[in-house]
């Protein structure tokens, strides 16, 4: 009879049953079933029904776990394409020197993670041997695999290069140390090993995310017809630890929904984090496996070794299987530093059965298995997994692979909740590694209690292999091309020029100032394809609507339905061979689809140029670690901070009021920073950071920078360029003078007190405003200036400060500049005063500064501006502060000024 709590109102009973006799006859079956073999024989033979369903094309929903075994039974294994025993002593090599290397720096007392290859070592090796495709394979030429390496198991990536020779043993011995020049980083940095690594991981959630958004980009470049990457596969390597940070799994849905298969992320399960269990009292890989087929991945799980296979046979009432998805990782990773006698007590000893079964297991057997066996320390299980990973089309893949951290160096580091800590191991326990791995290093070797390097010998069979190997697969691997390219061609000059007459008196936001030199530029023959638009939802916001129709918005289904919007002009058009990246509300995922697509230059060799539009309080203070990671990967392009300042986004509020977005962007150095107040000024910026970046690179200049530009949402009057010599090269350098009093036509008298006023942004407006002020209200003369980059200006004063050290003679740049100039300097911006104020020490005037300190509030641009005290009106109160201090106006003037403007 059926449980009645088990009867509850279904979402079936609303649709028709066409024949419900039939449908109580299977129930009735299931009720049978239950009641004679018991609960788990009913769900077995669901389960049993719902594959086979599955196998013949009925669509059901899937299960989201399965029993804690092996997706792919032994029996099922491929065979592996190799000389495993071979394979088996490269491996042990690489151990070795991963442990050796470490160990020997620990001296230096620079440290160093063993415990992470140790445990993953056979997922790097098994791919190193048979999956990944280097950069001259025959399937993706040019561009090979992309491989996200897990930051924590460098050392082991750095050991099979060793053996490879692309790295000697001084370079292993400067693991770490890198000042003198001839170091190796401690974890992947494209800037720091350009040739080596490709894709820095370290900072954990990002190598995730990254991967995802380069398996979509792949896609774009092949549906954009720029390149056909589709043989070209991403493979992620990741922590079960790693998991927990929010980007980590934040785009999971979009890589099933775009059916990214070209994409496997093969996460390490050794049930541990930094300090200890990554569960303690769940199970991470059952978590990990419903969220990854909720997220509609394939999962596949390779979590116990060969000899586990000999206790699934004797469990014949699933009393084993049961007891491994009841017990806690916490408990199972006690079991790996116990004896059998625990062993037997503790899990075994909780049911009868088990109890049975265990009488028949020696105990060497149950501490093979509870010590040793797991999936991802078997080379087939691993192989299998990723056969079945690339066999897979439709999804993408996640393989959960179980190992023990720590594993191979000894009962000091096995599952220890310290060995993320442990830096070196001793002398005698290299010794009984050695003697496990099977490695001719004898006693002999230990000079002075220091552990030598080992290696076979550059033509010994191992190396060989391991050459041949990678030469099949298209070479060594990880690997990023470096070789120079051909230099992009310049746009023409009428879309730079075009901007130079301003707007005469059309109100203009240089934000969409910004978007017509866009619009310009992609519809150049030579370039324009190679632009990559990024914008988070809100493209309406920045005026890009217009670009819908004529680009197209990148889906790689196309437009399966009709618009709601088709019979206007600027209709929402999908296309598969769309150029916009249109990534709906997620800075963090448009920053990785801009991490991808300004380093297609090294990754596919083919230069694309992203131009990534946001709000600006959004990007720096939201993604600024990606933006780090986009230095670290040596990405070019341009990211716009558009509705940028405090005051200039009115009645939004605190939240997305951005004062302190440059301050932040500063801090970057591959991040070259500039606030335009004019679209002349853009359109000069833009076109030296094309040539920089893309074209001919002077002598001395880094091409590997990225350009970060605040616009702003303030219709006002572009002005036309002012004709004066260097302009253009103030314009770059972050300091021009935009006009003098004169040139203003104010007529000041000749004996006229003279303040240099200098702006950004917005706020050269307000300066301008001023200007007028000081001269028709207090026969102030005042000449303005456009700071385009406090921040560059910084740099060239800081790299002028250190050509001093070296007996070098220069002056900064924003010296020569103000040289001459009459009176106090007064910077003004509309930012936090730590802005402008980062040029303060190379100014030799008198200088002071105002900005917009503070939290950011709701109101109009008038009264923010006032509430901050940045308007024209305090502008002139402070000039006159600092002429009354310099007694050239009386003191009484700003006491008048003041009352005067009611601050």
């Amino acid at each position: 009879m059926t449980d009645p709590k088990a009867i509850q109102p279904s979402a079936l009973d609303q649709l028709h049953d066409r024949d419900p006799e039939e449908t109580a006859e299977w129930q009735a079956s299931l009720d049978a079933v239950t009641k004679a073999a018991g609960p788990h024989r009913a769900a077995y033979l669901m389960r049993r029904t719902l594959e086979r369903a599955e196998g013949n094309g009925i669509a059901l929903p899937k299960l989201l776990e399965t029993d804690y075994v092996n997706t792919i039974p032994t029996a099922a294994e491929p065979v592996v394409d190799g000389d495993e025993a071979m394979e088996h002593r490269i491996a042990a090599w690489n151990r070795w020197n991963a442990a050796a290397m470490v160990t020997r720096g620990s001296k230096y007392g620079v440290g160093g993670h063993i415990a992470t290859f140790a445990s993953a070592a056979w997922l790097y090796e098994t791919g190193f041997n048979h999956f990944f495709q280097g950069k001259e394979s025959q399937g993706s030429p040019g561009s090979g695999d992309q491989l996200y390496i897990q930051g924590h198991a460098s050392p082991g990536i750095y050991a099979r290069a060793f053996l490879d020779g692309r790295l000697t043993e001084q370079h292993l011995d400067n693991f770490r140390r890198e000042a003198g020049g001839n170091g190796i980083p401690s974890y992947p940095h494209p800037r720091r090993l350009p040739w080596l690594w490709e894709f820095p991981t370290v900072s954990m959630g990002l190598g995730p995310l990254s991967a995802i958004y380069q398996a979509r980009f792949n896609r774009y470049l092949t549906n954009r017809a720029i390149k056909d990457v589709s043989a070209s596969h991403v493979w992620a390597f990741l922590g079960d630890g790693e998991m927990d940070e929010p980007e980590s799994t934040a785009a999971l849905a979009l890589a099933s929904r775009e059916g990214l298969d070209n994409l496997t992320f093969v996460i390490n399960c050794n049930l541990q984090r930094l300090d200890g269990p990554v569960r303690a009292n769940f199970k991470i890989v059952q978590e990990l496996e419903a969220q990854f087929r909720g997220a509609g991945w394939n999962v596949v799980k390779s979590l116990w070794g060969t000899a586990w296979d000999e206790l699934f046979q004797l469990d014949t009432t699933g009393a084993l299987v049961r007891r491994l998805r009841e017990v806690p990782d916490a408990q199972v990773q006690t079991y790996q530093t116990r004896d059998a006698a625990y062993i037997r007590a503790d899990f075994f000893g909780k049911d009868p059965a088990l109890v049975e079964m265990a009488k028949l297991l020696s105990d060497d057997k149950i501490l093979e298995c509870f010590h040793r066996s797991r999936g991802g320390h078997e080379s087939r299980k691993v192989y299998a997994a990723y056969k079945a990973a690339l066999a897979h089309k439709g999804a993408p893949t996640v393989i959960l692979a179980q190992t023990v951290k720590g594993h191979t160096l000894g009962e000091g580091f096995a599952s220890k909740n310290a060995n993320h800590q442990m830096k070196k191991l001793t002398v005698d326990e290299f010794k009984r590694m050695r003697d496990l791995l099977e490695l001719p290093i004898s006693d002999a070797q230990f000079v002075d209690g220091v552990v030598p390097y080992g290696h076979p010998g550059a033509d010994s069979p191992e190396v060989r292999y391991l050459q041949e190997r990678r030469a099949a697969l298209g070479g060594p691997a990880p690997a990023r091309r470096t070789q120079p390219l051909a230099p992009l061609p310049a746009p023409a000059d009428k879309t730079f020029t075009s901007f130079d007459k301003g707007s005469g008196t059309q109100n203009i936001a240089t934000t969409m100032a910004f978007v017509r030199l866009v619009k310009d530029l992609v519809r150049d023959k030579e370039t324009g394809r190679r632009w990559v638009p990024i914008v988070p939802d809100e493209a309406r916001t920045f005026g890009m609507e217009s670009l819908f129709p004529s680009l197209g918005i990148y889906s790689p289904k196309g437009q399966t339905y009709e618009p709601v919007d088709r019979d206007q002009l600027m209709y929402y058009k999908e296309a598969k061979d769309g150029q916009i990246l249109n990534e709906g509300i997620t800075e963090a995922g448009s920053m990785a689809d801009f991490i991808a697509a300004s380093t297609s230059y090294s990754t596919h060799g083919e230069p694309m140029i992203p131009f990534y539009i946001f709000y600006s309080m959004f990007g720096w203070q939201r993604t600024a670690d990606q933006m780090w990671q986009l230095g670290d990967q040596l990405g070019r392009g341009f990211l716009v901070g558009a509705t940028a300042g405090r005051t200039t986004l009115t009645g939004e509020g605190l939240q997305h009021a951005d004062g302190h977005s440059p301050v932040i962007a500063a801090t970057n150095p591959a991040a070259m920073s500039y606030d335009p107040a004019f679209a002349y000024e853009e359109a000069v910026i833009v076109r030296d950071g094309l040539r920089r970046m893309y074209g001919e690179t002077a002598p001395g200049e880094d091409p590997d920078v990225f350009y970060y530009l605040t616009v702003y949402n303030e219709p006002i009057p572009q002005p036309a360029k002012p004709s004066a010599p260097g302009l253009d090269e103030g314009i770059v350098k972050g300091l021009y003078r935009f006009n003098t009093a004169e040139s203003a036509g104010l007529s000041p008298a000749a004996n006229a007190p003279r303040i240099q006023l200098l702006g950004s942004g917005t706020a050269i407006h307000w300066a301008l405003q001023a200007q007028r002020m000081l001269a028709e209200e207090w026969g102030v003369a005042a000449d303005v200036w456009s700071a385009t980059s406090w921040t560059e200006l910084r740099r060239d004063a800081l790299d002028a400060d250190a050509a001093l050290l070296r007996g070098e003679e220069r002056v900064p740049y924003v010296r020569q500049a103000l040289q001459g100039a009459e009176g106090p300097v007064l910077a003004v911006s509309d930012y936090m005063r730590q802005v402008p104020d980062q040029i303060a020490q190379w100014v030799e005037q008198d200088y002071s500064s105002l900005g917009a300190d503070g939290f950011g509030l709701s109101d109009t641009r008038d009264a923010a501006r006032r509430y901050f005290g940045v308007d024209a009106a305090s502008i002139v109160v402070a000039s006159l502060a600092q002429l009354a201090r310099r007694e050239e106006v009386k003191a009484a003037a700003v006491k008048e000024a003041r009352e005067r403007y009611g601050l």
